[in-house]
């Protein structure tokens, strides 16, 4: 055997080893395949449109509530009336709003929050912070954060066109009483409470104002 043949059967060996290599790490491409898709189709281009199929998943409020509950059908309505109108961006305003509010009573500031507030529930803030002041006691508080927060009730009425959420809120924050004489009476600076409320707030669907009101309280 000559040299340039025995030189010949090392490559193709090489060659072979190779291959299988090669195949051992890609894998195998078996049957049918599709020819490569030119690279013009491949990019997404800016102005392609996606089609929406209606009577799909909102998921905007199966996130936050139950498919096909009665809560689920109003919010649905208040998108119908409103189709500005977000569950998301309306749980974000309610989480900042509790804060507010609840901040706000305890400190026995009505001004900075009555705009927030419907007639009823701001003459019971009016109502609780009034006897507070006149046994002499004041309250220093500290919003820790909100612990749990969820979507209770919601109504729509098509006619008036009034929405309504209720909202189930868990709160963490200290607060300390002290009385006339300035002496702790309830309450730990470093000793956080838990403060459970049920909050309703209203609003009509498809009017400029896009504030809610605080309607009723509860817990």
């Amino acid at each position: 055997m000559n040299s340039s043949l025995l030189q010949l059967l090392v490559l193709a060996g090489v060659a072979v080893f190779l291959i299988l290599k090669l195949r051992s790490v890609l894998g195998t491409r078996e049957g049918f395949e599709k020819p490569p898709i030119p690279l013009d189709q491949a990019r997404p281009r800016a102005n392609q449109k996606f089609e929406v199929i209606e009577g799909g998943l909102d998921r905007d409020i199966t996130d936050h509530v139950a498919e096909g509950s009665d809560v689920a059908r109003a919010l649905a309505a208040m998108k119908q009336a409103e189709p500005g109108f977000s569950v998301s961006e309306f749980l974000g305003g309610a989480r900042g709003a509790y804060e507010m509010i609840l901040m706000a009573f305890e400190r026995g500031d009505l001004d900075s929050i009555r705009p927030f507030l419907n007639d009823e529930v701001e003459a019971s803030f009016a109502q609780a912070i009034n006897a507070r002041e006149r046994q002499g006691l004041t309250v220093e508080a500290n919003f820790i954060g909100l612990r749990e927060m969820t979507i209770a009730e919601a109504e729509f009425d098509s006619t008036s066109r009034t929405a309504e959420i209720t909202m189930r809120f868990i709160g963490e924050l200290t607060t300390v009483v002290r009385n006339a004489a300035g002496e702790v009476v309830d309450g730990h600076p470093t000793s956080p409470k838990r403060q459970r409320d049920v909050w309703t707030f209203a609003r009509r669907m498809g009017v400029q104002d896009p504030n809610w009101q605080l309607v009723a309280t509860g817990d």
